[in-house]
């Protein structure tokens, strides 16, 4: 990481951020949004590592804020798939399109 400057992670965490907006905003299929929030934490995660190394006062506080954004993608992951999987047992479909009543 010695001779990679700074704007190359913050450029490379803003491509991943744009694609998953892009995703989650013009996508249809529920598993396709899910993905693309990912990609959007993952650009956050890439941003936070990379203020803890190059900042100011580097410090490992970024590093650490890191893990807890992960594990907290990991929890809405499964708190998504466990929802996703009950609204196609009832509605057979994944389209957000079509998942916009609460009822039975």
């Amino acid at each position: 990481m010695n001779g990679v400057p700074i704007s190359a992670f913050l450029a490379l965490a803003l491509i991943l951020f744009c694609i998953g907006l892009y995703g989650a905003l013009t996508k249809r299929n529920t598993i396709i949004v899910l993905i693309s929030i990912e990609l959007m934490l993952n650009a956050v995660n890439i941003n936070l590592v990379t203020f803890s190394k190059f900042g100011m006062v580097p410090s490992i506080t970024g590093q650490i804020f890191t893990v807890f954004v992960i594990a907290v993608a990991a929890a809405e992951v499964a708190v998504g798939i466990a929802i996703l999987l009950s609204l196609y047992r009832n509605r057979r479909t994944v389209n957000t399109d079509e998942m916009n009543t609460l009822k039975n």
